[in-house]
């Protein structure tokens, strides 16, 4: 493979990064964040290196969800700036080698969306249809819920018209009709818009619920059944159109069967990128447990893509750190040794807390963790705050506890507004911006932020990474996992060890080149190179929760290591 073909696809070789506009810099002293704050950061995030921004929503919002609740797909919040900050930010970024993606949020408005005043006005008022409305009383819903804590239907009546309309998420955010082909050209006249604002793609929020029918009786139905596999192709060719390389990252929460079929099969003509949620919680298990085996066991079973779909790698998201593929007997393991307390956990599904908190602040397991992240054969995605090892905030309750403030400087530096006035409270005691901040690390030699910012160098020096698929090596101790990120000519080893106890290493890695070595690339200073046995074993010892990348170099490699 040439490697000026890896420019083709950009988000195979991305680095995503996701930030709150309303948590990470406030420039005008209101105490909320805002894109002004944002763009002033620009210069920031390309010294670490990411290529790609991931806005979390920063429309106009009844403010019941934290912005997921929207009141105008087509604006601003106020309290963030206005649609030409939001180009001077996009324009910014571009000039910096960073493209912008949004998200993308469309199952449902907020209540309070023009939109849905009108529908509830009456049976007959034009925008009714734009919603999914039931007469008939709707069966017991209560196991089909999101939060369990706050909900115990997906349907709910409205006083007015004496009908039941769909919430899949909270009441406040009824879902839309996508059944109704008016609906389905708003989406794709918003899409069309943000990239007319020069966005690069979309987050895609809840994926299975955006584009599944939804279940009305037959005789409640308005609107003939549709495919939503074939709904999703028409997007992806709408956006191709209109934007070139388009990326469409989609939250598809489901088994990896399930999972590809948005991706589109070999025709690669949905989705491009996905989450690997089996992937992320598998990780957990397998930290949890110091064995390398269950995350070992989701690797195998994860499909083989065509070239022009991709994995998303994370570690952290902005919600709760879901568990809900793992057994009621594995997700307790995970509860009991990074969430023991119950108001740690959420949902009776995940936690509410960051990585470094759960690993007891050990910085060899936390840099053992994002080195497996950023090695996996796909697209790293990193959370606000983990390149420097931010920690949660429970005293903010249920999801938002991970969406503190950005930690700046030892004095906070998110904001000049008063404390009680800003918009969410700064994380305090031993995870405060006092030891955990910006300003101290990028100083630091030694620091988890220039330790991200080297596994960021060398993970767009190695574009086998994210043109691979997953390889796992088999004959390792069950605490290491050994796998191959392989694309042609090119190969990478990489080695990471669960446990807090050193190993020794015999494993043969298959089809070297002749008159290869392996070239260790994250340990400082001058490459070290370890020559691999004459049957291609590679031997060597990995300290507790160690980990090493070595790249397959042969006289034919011309890269420089």
């Amino acid at each position: 493979m040439n490697l000026t073909d890896t420019a083709d696809l950009w988000w195979k070789h991305a680095v995503l990064y996701c930030a709150d506009v309303q948590t990470f810099v406030d420039s005008d002293g209101d105490g909320c964040g805002d894109l002004t704050g944002m763009a002033e950061r620009v210069d920031y995030l390309a010294d670490l290196g990411i290529t790609c921004l991931w806005l979390m929503p920063f429309y106009p919002t009844a403010d019941r969800d934290d912005g997921y609740d929207i009141t105008d797909f087509y604006g601003v919040d106020p309290r963030a700036g206005t649609p030409g900050h939001m180009v001077e930010l996009v324009h910014l970024a571009r000039s910096r080698g960073i493209r912008v993606i949004v998200d993308f949020v469309m199952n449902h408005t907020s209540d309070q969306h023009p939109w849905f005043k009108e529908s509830r006005k009456s049976t007959d008022n034009p925008y009714r249809d734009w919603y999914v409305w039931r007469s008939s009383t709707p069966p017991d819903t209560s196991d089909q819920v999101v939060f369990p804590d706050q909900e115990d239907s997906i349907w709910e009546l409205d006083e007015r018209t004496g009908e039941y309309y769909l919430h899949n998420f909270y009441k406040t955010q009824p879902d839309l009709n996508i059944a109704n082909p008016a609906v389905r050209d708003e989406i794709a006249r918003t899409m069309g818009y943000w990239l007319q604002m020069g966005v690069s793609g979309f987050r895609v929020d809840a994926v299975p619920f955006l584009f599944a029918e939804d279940t009305l009786p037959e005789s409640e139905r308005k609107f003939p059944a549709y495919d939503p596999h074939e709904y999703l192709r028409s997007l992806r060719r709408f956006v191709s159109r209109r934007g070139g390389n388009v990326m469409l990252l989609g939250e598809v929460n489901l088994p990896y069967p399930e999972q590809k079929l948005f991706f589109g099969g070999t025709d690669a003509d949905q989705l491009t990128t996905q989450f690997d949620f089996v992937g992320m919680q598998a990780t957990y298990l397998s930290l949890a447990r110091h064995d390398a085996r269950p995350l070992a066991k989701a690797l195998r079973s994860r499909p083989r893509l065509s070239d022009e779909s991709q994995w998303a790698s994370f570690m952290r998201n902005h919600d709760e750190l879901t568990l809900d593929k793992l057994t009621d007997d594995e997700r307790q393991e995970v509860f009991d040794a990074f969430g023991p307390e119950p108001q740690m956990q959420l949902f009776d599904r995940g936690l509410r807390r960051r990585l470094p908190t759960m690993l007891g602040g050990d910085m060899r397991r936390i840099r053992m963790a994002y080195s497996l992240m950023f090695s996996l054969p796909g697209t790293p995605v990193l959370f606000y705050g983990e390149e420097i090892g931010m920690g949660e905030n429970l005293d903010i309750p249920g999801r938002l506890a991970v969406r503190s403030p950005m930690q700046w400087d030892p004095s906070g530096g998110f904001s000049q507004a008063p404390e009680r006035q800003q918009v969410r409270p700064m994380t305090s005691g031993p995870w405060g911006p006092e030891r955990i901040n910006v300003a101290d690390q990028r100083g630091d030699v030694d620091s988890l932020w220039r330790f991200v910012s080297r596994l960021i160098q060398r993970y767009r020096q190695s574009p086998e990474i994210g043109w691979s698929q997953v390889e796992v090596l088999r004959g390792t101790p069950r605490s290491v996992l050994a796998h191959v990120c392989r694309k042609d000519e090119w190969r990478m080893v990489a080695l990471h060890n669960f446990s807090g106890e050193p190993v020794e290493i015999s494993v043969t890695v298959p089809d070297l080149p002749d008159e290869c070595s392996f070239v260790d690339l994250l340990t400082p200073g001058s490459p070290r190179r370890i020559e691999p046995g004459p049957t291609g074993v590679l031997e060597t010892t990995i300290d507790g929760y160690g980990f090493l990348w070595l790249r397959v170099c042969s006289a034919q490699d011309t890269r420089v290591a």
